[in-house]
């Protein structure tokens, strides 16, 4: 069924057409020519119809999709990296307002100096932040500079304070080794971190890190920072720049630095105290092998020269002796609040020590506890060796310093046993008792205490002489009960004991613990003629360029022991030395001395003095409930005791005691009780008399 054509839409024409069926098979293009009629007009034209649209070539797949995504992400990326640097700018401003005050870089503040100085002016010790004289880079060993800059930065002079390349360089090490083996800081950087900042490792400090990095860029030559980093960086031992370190590794100026000694200290950059050539010489060596080696591949050397260096100057790298004096240092160190003058200053403390003999009696000590001592279950000792003066010319207060800085010698207390009975025949001297005195040894009891004698045996009837000599308890005991305990302590007080003493006759077998010290100290009276005195270690102080800011002057307390009273106590106390208990501690010249023997054997003493020196020796263990195999004061002590003596007196004639005068008329004895009864009276109350002493001794420590 044919479909009637369909009219123009709006034509409004009510009459039916009809169409050539010739029209239709009109070829495309014609124009519609040929010969035929035009078709009739209509009041209104009718609309050609459109000519069909050209078909669309497929869509291929993720075309134009794909292209839209790619824009929104270059534009998401911009944008997030917009926010990024608008962000990360605002965190360099925050750190940027914190930085610190980059115009004051030379006032940095550190802890004031304090070198130690032997009678021989050798440096022994040092405390606080040492540094040396600040030299230009053109001052400086050349050497230096180079075995720097070959190990720590070698494209110094060609980044501009920060280096992406060196960054990149150690992330890929570290990353390979799988942890941190190498650094990315610029020497810049490192001389900003020393001179501003702390070590914490933290983003605030590598920002601000990067940004005085630059600022030291812009305001200094590459010649002034690397100068500049040189004279502050840490090189370890407190030292702080390159001359101080070469004068406390190598005794010479940054100036004279060899290429070896400028290997070893860029060496010390990266580990101070790992690499340092006086704790671990051999750390130090291999160290020092791959700091030439850089120098090597950085062109600043051979490897001639490389090798040879490695051969000679690794034989005398350093030329400083063991360390020696480390306990008197601290001792001396812990009482320099004492001088308001040189409170906040670099000081260089001249001291009273004797370096070669302090040597000497660490070496001895150590033998002692680490041989025989070792043997007896003695693990530990502390010597004292002083001018009659009271200056200290040697002090150990251990086997080793490197093991316990614990001092025995000044903060350990311990009972003193029989060495504390020459107060108690000194009271007794002075009350009138002869050397020839009869005292009767046999049993003694005290209401519950009954002492005895160390041999179990009692010899009878025996002069006060023998009885020191030989150390017997009963008389001692008997002795202080005769002139009493009160007086025995005011004795002690006013020859130097400071420590609390018991007041009762135990006080005769040295029951209350005292120091080592304390106890040369009291000796030192009984040597020196019967005069007080303080121990002391510092004879005077300067600064660096030489001022005396403080210089000793007297500290003694005058004469405190009558001068019968003490040529008594030399006649027993030397017989203590020739026939007695201390037999084990004679020299070849006048001396004396006592002996002490804690119970069970938990400490030995030996106490004893020339004309010249004063010396104590203690031995021991650090647990009090250890006790030693027997280890009485005249063994190992006073065996020590003479080895530190002869030691001492090398070199020095024999001289008698210094014994005063004694007046030869009969009324002497009379005269002893007449110089002291003053003092026993003022001493009649401990506890007042303990107060005194120590108020006294205070003022007297170093002179003051």
């Amino acid at each position: 069924m044919a479909v009637p054509p369909s009219r123009p839409k709006g034509a409004g024409n009510p009459f039916k057409l009809s169409i050539d069926p010739a029209d239709r098979l009109l070829p495309s293009g014609s124009g519609g020519s040929g010969g035929h009629e035009p078709p009739p007009s209509f009041p209104k034209k009718a609309r050609q119809p459109k000519e069909p649209r050209k078909p669309r070539a497929p869509k291929k797949s993720g075309g134009g999709g794909g292209r839209k995504w790619v824009k929104r992400l270059l534009l998401w990326g911009l944008t997030l990296a917009i926010w990024a640097g608008i962000g990360l700018g605002g965190v360099v401003a925050y750190y940027a307002l914190d930085l610190p005050d980059i115009d004051r870089m030379t006032a940095q503040t550190r802890r004031p100096s304090a070198v130690f100085q032997s009678v021989e002016g050798e440096v022994f010790a040092a405390y606080g932040d040492l540094y040396g004289e600040p030299l230009d880079l053109g001052e400086m060993s050349p050497f230096i500079a180079q075995a720097v800059l070959a190990t720590e930065d070698r494209r110094f002079y060609s980044h501009w304070g920060v280096d992406p390349i060196g960054l990149a360089r150690a992330l890929f090490v570290n990353l390979r080794a799988g942890h941190t083996v190498q650094g990315g800081s610029t020497i810049t950087q490192q001389l900003a971190k020393n001179l501003f900042l702390t070590p914490d490792r933290t983003m605030k400090r590598k920002v601000q890190e990067v940004l005085m990095a630059l600022w030291l860029e812009k305001r200094f030559s590459k010649e002034q920072i690397l100068g500049l980093y040189l004279n502050r960086v840490y090189l370890g031992s407190g030292t702080f720049g390159v001359d101080a370190a070469a004068k406390r590794y190598f005794d010479v100026s940054a100036r004279k630095v060899d290429v070896y000694q400028a290997a070893v200290l860029a060496g010390l950059l990266k580990a101070p105290s790992r690499y340092s050539p006086l704790n671990d010489p051999e750390a130090s060596r291999k160290r020092t092998a791959d700091v030439l080696d850089n120098m090597v591949k950085a062109g600043y050397i051979d490897q001639k020269t490389a090798d040879t260096v490695q051969v000679t100057g690794a034989a005398q790298l350093v030329r400083r002796p063991i360390p020696a004096g480390r306990y008197f240092a601290d001792w001396v160190m812990g009482n320099l609040d004492q001088f308001g003058e040189v409170a906040g200053k670099d000081i260089i403390v001249h001291t009273t020590l004797d370096i070669s003999l302090q040597r000497k009696v660490e070496a001895d000590l150590k033998a002692m506890i680490t041989g025989p001592g070792a043997k007896a279950h003695a693990t530990q000792g502390a010597v004292v060796v002083m001018s009659p003066d009271g200056a200290v010319r040697a002090l150990t207060g251990g086997k080793d310093y490197d093991d316990s800085q614990f001092n025995r010698a000044t903060q350990g207390l311990r009972q003193p046993g029989s060495s504390f009975k020459p107060f108690v025949y000194l009271t007794a001297m002075e009350m009138g008792h002869t050397p020839d005195d009869i005292f009767e040894d046999k049993p003694v009891r005290l209401g519950n205490w009954s002492p005895g004698n160390y041999t179990g045996k009692y010899l009878g009837p025996i002069p006060l002489r023998q009885a020191l000599a030989e150390s017997v308890n009963t008389v001692a005991v008997r002795l202080v009960e005769e002139v009493g305990p009160a007086r025995v302590i005011a004795t002690a007080r006013r020859l130097g004991i400071t420590s609390d003493l018991r007041n009762d006759a135990t006080l005769a077998l040295g029951t209350s613990e005292v120091s080592l010290l304390e106890m040369t100290t009291a000796y030192a009276a009984l040597a020196n003629g019967g005069f007080g005195v303080g121990a002391f270690g510092v004879s005077h102080i300067t600064d660096p360029a030489g001022k005396v800011l403080y210089q000793r002057q007297g500290g003694g307390f005058g004469q405190v022991v009558s001068p019968v009273a003490l040529s008594r106590m030399h006649d027993m106390m030397g017989a203590v030395i020739t026939q007695g208990s201390g037999k084990a501690a004679r020299l070849d010249r006048p001396a004396a001395g006592k002996t002490g023997t804690t119970q069970d054997y938990r400490d030995a003493w030996f106490m004893g003095f020339t004309a010249d020196y004063v010396a104590g020796v203690w031995m021991g263990n650090d647990d009090y409930r250890i006790e030693m195999k027997k280890v009485t004061g005249g063994g190992l002590p006073a065996q020590l005791w003479k080895q530190v003596m002869v030691a001492a007196h090398r070199g020095l004639p024999a001289r008698p005691l210094r014994t005063p005068e004694v007046p030869a008329e009969p009324g002497a004895a009379e005269s002893v009780g007449d110089f002291v009864a003053g003092a026993a009276q003022a001493a009649g109350d401990a506890a007042r008399g303990i107060g005194g002493a120590i108020d006294d001794l205070l003022k007297g420590i170093f002179g003051r």
